[in-house]
């Protein structure tokens, strides 16, 4: 889980490739870099996220069997709202409290 900003979208082949700005990672099993790329299993463009939006995304990491691709993968189901002043608030006090 990581709050994101939407700086492009790409459609390539089947899949959408949003490249995002890491803002903060929360709950991450895998390490995030300030840029990352997103990726979408559809063209469609569900989940919407529109470029310059700013959202709080629930992603995993893919790796296939031969572990020659490896990335952040976003599911058409997956988890993406906007980012809101009020949730900013309680991140910051949620780190007070720590």
């Amino acid at each position: 889980v990581f709050h994101g900003r939407i700086l492009a979208r790409r459609v390539v082949g089947q899949e959408t490739r949003y490249e995002v700005q890491v803002k903060a990672p929360y709950r991450h099993r895998f390490p995030l870099v300030a840029r990352e790329y997103l990726w979408v299993p559809n063209t469609c463009g569900c989940p919407p996220l529109r470029e310059g939006g700013e959202y709080r995304l629930m992603a995993r990491r893919h790796v296939n069997h031969e572990h020659t691709l490896n990335r952040i993968l976003l599911q058409d189901d997956g988890y993406a709202r906007p980012w809101t002043p009020r949730e900013a608030r309680l991140v910051r006090e949620a780190a007070r409290h720590c």
